[in-house]
């Protein structure tokens, strides 16, 4: 197994354990294969729930552009959910995991068929 595969087990993981639901594979594999180079850096292949900036660009860069999604306040209100979903006392939150579940918080898979 790769570096890639590893990631992605790493994610099912978190899914499975601290967010209480069974991963799609296929999806999550899909989903980290768009997160691009960001998954191997330590800063960016985690989403920085407590700072605004950071939840500002995962709206704007993510919701918006790749999920092609009109901006309104439901964006941010998912984006918090999943977050609480991932515990606020979970220090990593991996933006895979938190776009896989944004993914599917708005029904979008067919984005990553």
């Amino acid at each position: 197994m790769g570096k890639r595969d590893d990631l992605i087990a790493k994610y099912a993981d978190d899914l499975k354990n601290k967010c209480g639901m069974q991963p799609d594979m296929d999806l999550l594999t899909k989903v980290t294969i768009g997160c691009g180079p960001a998954i191997y850096n330590p800063d960016s292949s985690t989403v920085a729930a407590t700072q605004e900036s950071e939840l500002e660009t995962v709206k704007a860069n993510f919701l918006m552009k790749k999920l092609g999604l009109p901006d309104s306040p439901k964006l941010m209100e998912a984006l918090h959910s999943v977050l609480d979903t991932y515990g606020k006392s979970e220090r990593n939150k991996y933006r895979a995991v938190v776009y896989y579940m944004l993914t599917k918080h708005f029904g979008k898979e067919a984005i990553y068929k």
